[in-house]
């Protein structure tokens, strides 16, 4: 009597074949984070505070988008002398980009001043370094 092979696999084969995906998630940020540092050509200082960096992305915005960039919300998150980190929606993160960068800049005196576009992500922790951290001066 030859016995014939059997039709059954083996359990560890029978596991993987009944294990099914329940649920995936991809993480993802509803904002986007931008790092800006001022620049200036002149030898004029001027200090960086929240004022003038709201003031620079209003006139930015209205420039380059109009009244729809005039009114999108952005929360600035720090401002030290001569950098900034701000906080917007992430569907607004390229548009910003792109007003900060073409706009000219604001001239006082015979000194002009420009906020650069240093980084920007999707998460905030790419941004942060050693310049977030709150250093004596």
């Amino acid at each position: 009597m030859s016995s014939a092979p059997s039709s059954e696999k083996p359990s560890q084969d029978r596991d993987q074949e009944t294990s099914r995906v329940l649920h995936t998630k991809t993480l993802s940020s509803p904002h986007g984070y931008v790092h800006l540092e001022l620049a200036s050509d002149g030898p004029q200082e001027i200090q960086l505070d929240n004022i003038l960096a709201k003031s620079y992305f209003t006139a930015a915005l209205k420039q380059y988008l109009g009244l729809m960039g005039e009114a999108m919300r952005i929360d600035i998150l720090k401002t030290t002398k001569e950098a900034c980190w701000v906080r917007l929606p992430k569907e607004d993160l390229l548009s910003f980009c792109a007003a900060v960068t073409a706009y000219g800049g604001v001239t006082e005196g015979n000194t002009r001043y420009i906020l650069r576009v240093q980084t920007c992500s999707d998460w905030l922790g790419p941004l942060t370094d050693d310049r977030w951290q709150d250093s004596p001066e």
